[in-house]
């Protein structure tokens, strides 16, 4: 089954192995791994948006809220992995990200997700406003424009 993504979409990669303790008992890479797999991803794309901010992690900054995942094919070890990441949508509190995992070289992905993220202030415990500064990367940076 092909998915709407390919490599092309993506200016932003993770590279990772997959691991053998990632398989289940069937031999393939069991569901949650690939869950981390976009987490890598995410963590990697939000350390490049963001900078080396101190404040990102504690006092504003992103956080997930909701995440969805579209396994295509199978996955089994050995495997060097690429976790493409971008931003598809731009809201006033909140963006939409996706990810599109990709073994190595390949230009369809093996399993792609989305994901609601929220701007957080931590000490205040609530959604707030998306710096223009970091809406401002973001557009800078992705191949294709964020719908707004």
């Amino acid at each position: 089954m092909k998915d709407s993504l390919n490599r092309s979409q993506f200016r932003h990669f993770t590279p990772l192995p997959v691991q053998w303790g990632d398989m289940d008992m069937l031999g393939h890479v069991n569901n949650v791994i690939f869950f981390r797999y976009c987490e890598s991803g995410r963590i990697a794309y939000f350390d490049e948006m963001l900078g080396n901010d101190p404040d990102i992690w504690g006092g504003e900054g992103p956080i997930l809220a909701e995440i969805q995942c579209r396994f295509i094919q199978q996955l089994r070890y050995p495997a060097q992995l690429e976790i493409g990441t971008r931003t598809v949508r731009l809201g006033s509190r909140s963006f939409t990200l996706e990810n599109g995992i990709f073994k190595q070289g390949e230009t369809e992905p093996v399993a792609s997700s989305r994901g609601a993220v929220v701007w957080f202030d931590y000490r205040q415990q609530k959604a707030v406003l998306i710096p223009d500064a970091v809406r401002a990367t973001i557009r800078e940076f992705e191949v294709i424009k964020p719908e707004e």
